[in-house]
């Protein structure tokens, strides 16, 4: 290829170029402690303000209720620690078995604190059944926490109505919804979510800065103690990188025309690679999806093998799991939705973002028709696949 592909935006996203400029000055000479007193300092507030501002019209949420964290791995730590803490007496969580590793990690080591989790299976498709999670709440659960849309498939958990749920039971509802914003419309000022997670790096903002929005009356013990973010999060603001959060949040003002974009995109992407491949399956497409997001199985060639020859011709994209060799594991998602083992190894995912081109996809395409013609030509029944599978 003439220039680098990039497909594994769910992973992170290039700054965009606005976020960069609106960075630049708070990099330099706007330099000064937003909590000062001086002119200089009261400035750089007020551009704090301005940022979160930007961010709260985004999620469709209050000012107040917004508050900026080092990403979404802190903010998830806060939703759940902080609900733990606000009522010790209640020792049980809900959470799936498809999340991603900052509340899974977390949750396994709350365990050997005697903390009870309840994981919610998900079906072949990767959704939850809302039965299931109704059944699972206790007098004692202190917060459902279920991701809004998974990372490695693009699957959307059933957000508001699983909320609802929590909502009637009175118990605290959290979701990390670090793939969602800026893919699918959300509005917490409508909703019955009690806690969100996100973080700016998955929308053309820069890493390090992300945010917990905390319903009005929803007051968690903070992590970090301090006079910053209205004492619920001690530590200088990171103004560069909350400035440029804002920035990014405000690229997304035409948010239907985007998905629209990104769903074209995806849909020319798959379409084409089910017509090369037609063994291949497409995870969760029975379900509803992020607009810019494939997992796919090609079921003939190892994922590891067909990741690495993409990126020889420029082409970045990402394992939906790692085979068995350097001891890696394999996906716990897609082993969650009890896949075929041939299928898991042999999967790829492709994350798409408003830079993606109709004309990348269209080489995508043309690039894997050779890999995968040259992979039938060399595959024996004693191939990669098979072994690893094994």
């Amino acid at each position: 290829m003439s220039e680098p592909a990039y497909f594994d935006n769910n992973a992170t996203t290039a700054l965009a170029p606005e976020v960069l400029e609106a960075m630049m000055p708070y990099l330099s000479t706007l330099y000064a402690n937003p909590s000062s007193a001086s002119r200089l300092g009261a400035q750089v507030k007020d551009a704090v303000s301005e940022a979160r501002a930007s961010v709260a019209g985004l999620l469709g949420c209050r000012t107040s209720e917004l508050v900026f964290t080092s990403g979404a791995t802190e903010s998830n730590h806060m939703a759940i620690l902080g609900a733990l803490a606000l009522a010790p007496e209640k020792r049980h969580l809900i959470t799936s078995n498809v999340e991603h590793p900052s509340i899974m990690l977390l949750c396994r080591d709350l365990e050997l604190t005697g903390i009870e989790v309840t994981y919610l299976p998900v079906d072949t498709d990767g959704r939850i059944d809302l039965g299931q999670l109704t059944e699972s709440i206790r007098p004692d659960t202190a917060l459902i926490s279920l991701m809004w849309a998974n990372n490695e498939t693009g699957v959307l958990f059933p957000i508001e109505e699983a909320a609802a749920i929590a909502k009637f039971r009175r118990v605290l509802f959290h979701t990390d919804a670090t793939q969602a914003v800026g893919k699918v419309r959300l509005n917490m000022l409508e909703s019955a979510v009690d806690l969100l997670s996100c973080s700016g790096h998955k929308l053309h903002g820069p890493k390090g800065i992300g945010a917990l929005i905390l319903r009005k009356g929803v007051a968690l013990p903070p992590l970090i103690y301090g006079h910053q973010e209205r004492g619920r999060r001690g530590g200088t603001e990171n103004v560069p990188a909350i400035i440029g959060f804002g920035a990014a949040a405000r690229l997304f003002g035409d948010l239907d025309a985007q998905i629209a974009y990104l769903n074209g995109l995806r849909n020319q992407l798959e379409q084409g690679v089910l017509a090369l491949v037609p063994e291949a399956i497409v995870h969760g497409l029975a379900a509803e999806r992020l607009p810019n997001t494939s997992n796919i199985a090609f079921n003939m060639i190892e994922s590891e093998e067909l990741l690495h020859r993409l990126e020889q011709q420029g082409i970045t994209a990402a394992t939906g799991a790692a085979c068995a060799a350097g001891g890696s594991r394999p996906s716990h998602v897609l082993s969650a939705m009890s896949l075929r083992r041939e299928a898991i190894v042999s999967s790829l995912r492709f994350s798409l973002s408003r830079y993606n081109r109709r004309e990348e996809v269209a080489q995508l395409l043309v690039v894997l028709q050779g890999l995968i013609q040259a992979g039938k030509a060399s595959t024996t029944t004693d191939s990669a696949l098979v072994s690893c599978a094994h």
